[in-house]
């Protein structure tokens, strides 16, 4: 107790590790807690890959977040000599009948193209069998397909840019204290107590960033707004790669109506191909989510959405993984003062689409706390839209 902090981050994965580097960055005495060591397999920040594309179907609210993410990145990427973002196309693809909902969001392309027109993003716009010219790795397309194309969309590594932000923050004078889980926050006139296991600190104003942990570390209103959803990761081993070309895209295609009758995936590397989906069906939590992939899990979604879609794509299992999402009602994200302690930045419950926005997220974070004022209109991610 014998340091007070101007800040104090709760929680070092994606919007932790951001919002820590941009406050160290701007000067703030600031610390960092996380109850593992990040980066690590445990959260909702790891899977060797990362979809990222700058117009999102979820709303233009989000643009200028990933817009900052892909700067930041760059910029990282220049100081450190790491490379975080490849950027080797985004496209998105649903049928041409009717309305694919991603994200509870329906006319999921639609509503992509008009964020990249709104937002001047570049980017093309590709119908029926030009899908099939354009993209032979994918097989048995309907042929009335309507797609989004982002040349500048791709991916990121995230146990990269976690490393490259906590390695940046460390540099600036940040404080980092690994496998320090916080066991109560509480606020008082003068600023934030947080208790861990190792003792107490102090702090004017804290960050929570605690994904799944969110909500059994604040309770109430998070508790009844936060669920937590087990998701898996499958990498294949693939048995003929020529289909895919030197510039093969990362992909979302909703081959079906319902927000689950969809896949995503990677181009390939070192031989195999990366490929999930999601599932909002079955609530577990932090603690008690099965890490283990079963093979039976990897069989079952190789039989039911990657046979006969993606080329060259065997039944070998390279690799499984498991991670959790933190889901609000409405899939959006929440960044607010918690509504009891105005001195707690809620930063957290990401809904499965935040990684690409981590870093511009840390950015408009870190401006608002430190009084330097921000352009991103955080408000339509305020707490009071679920009252």
């Amino acid at each position: 107790m014998s340091r007070r902090y101007d800040v104090a981050v709760l929680g070092l994965g994606a919007m932790g590790s951001a919002a820590l580097y941009q406050l160290a960055k701007r000067g703030a005495a600031v610390i960092g807690l996380d109850r593992f060591a990040p980066p690590h397999a445990l959260g909702s920040s790891h899977g060797e890959t990362r979809i990222t594309r700058q117009a999102v179907g979820e709303g233009a609210d989000y643009v200028p977040f990933v817009t900052a993410s892909h700067r930041i990145w760059r910029e990282l990427e220049a100081e450190t000599g790491e490379t975080l973002l490849n950027a080797c196309g985004a496209l998105v693809m649903a049928p041409g009948h009717g309305t694919s909902s991603h994200h509870g969001k329906p006319d999921f392309v639609g509503r992509s193209i008009s964020a990249a027109q709104g937002a001047g993003i570049a980017h093309e716009v590709l119908e029926g069998a030009a899908v099939a010219r354009r993209f032979p790795q994918f097989l048995n397309l309907a042929g009335d397909e309507k797609a989004y194309y982002e040349p500048g969309g791709g991916y990121v590594f995230p146990e990269r840019c976690l490393a490259a932000q906590l390695g940046r923050a460390g540099a600036a004078g940040a404080e980092i204290r690994t496998n320090c889980a916080v066991v109560g926050l509480q606020q008082d006139g003068s600023g934030v107590r947080i208790d861990t296991a190792e003792g107490t600190i102090l702090a004017d104003r804290a960050v929570v960033a605690a994904g799944a942990w969110t909500a059994p570390l604040l309770g109430s209103p998070f508790d009844r707004l936060l669920t937590v959803r087990r998701q898996l990761l499958h990498w294949y081993a693939l048995a003929d790669e020529t289909a895919y070309g030197p510039h093969s895209p990362v992909f979302i295609w909703m081959y079906g109506t319902g927000d689950t009758e969809y896949l995503y995936g990677f181009p390939p590397l070192d031989g195999s191909i990366k490929v999930a989906t999601e599932q909002y069906d079955t609530i577990t939590s932090a603690d008690g989510v099965e890490r283990r992939v079963d093979l039976s899990e990897s069989a079952e979604m190789y039989r039911l959405r990657v046979a006969n879609r993606v080329a060259g794509a065997t039944p070998e299992v390279v690799q499984a993984a498991a991670c959790v999402y933190t889901v609000t009602p409405d899939r959006g994200f929440i960044i607010d003062r918690h509504t009891a302690m105005d001195r707690v930045t809620v930063v957290s419950a990401c809904s499965g689409h935040g990684f690409k926005h981590s870093a511009g997220i840390g950015e408009a974070v870190a401006a608002e706390l430190a009084g330097t004022g921000g352009t991103v209109d955080l408000t339509p991610f305020a707490l009071a839209r679920f009252s």
